[in-house]
């Protein structure tokens, strides 16, 4: 099971500088989880103090009462990842983006990478370099 961030590489210039975190969850949003319903599509992460949260990742669980399926949830990093990762988006003016959400064994992990924010005219550069390298492999699979 892998649920993976579509926007991430259309919102932001990835760096490869990969970490993994583990989440703090209930056990509801952990079955959700499993059974493919969640999405991080609108997510991101924010280093509050010495501790990482995942804000904005949508987990809906059917059937609870009182719930908010985008709730802030603590990411589980050890005190030198954070810092590293602190450190490195303040000098390098990147964002903390989560790319994909899977499973270990029976822990819900998720992989992070640094990224730097595209601007509006590199978004549409992007989409056309897709668009025509698409073309380009549908041309070579015809032939």
């Amino acid at each position: 099971m892998k649920i993976f961030n579509k926007r991430a590489r259309f919102e932001y210039e990835l760096t490869g500088e990969k970490v993994e975190a583990g989440i703090s969850l209930r056990g509801a949003e952990a079955k959700a989880i499993r059974e493919n319903r969640a999405d991080l599509s609108q997510s991101h992460v924010r280093i509050m103090g010495n501790e990482a949260f995942l804000i904005n990742a949508n987990i809906p669980v059917p059937g609870m009462k009182n719930y908010n399926s985008t709730e802030t949830r603590k990411l589980l990093l050890h005190k030198k990842e954070i810092l590293a990762l602190a450190t490195k988006a303040k000098q390098g003016k990147l964002a903390i983006v989560p790319i994909v959400l899977y499973n270990r064994n029976r822990f819900v992990k998720l992989e992070l990478e640094l990224g730097k924010p595209k601007r509006q005219f590199e978004k549409k550069e992007s989409a056309k370099k897709m668009d025509i390298q698409r073309d380009l492999d549908l041309e070579f699979k015809n032939r």
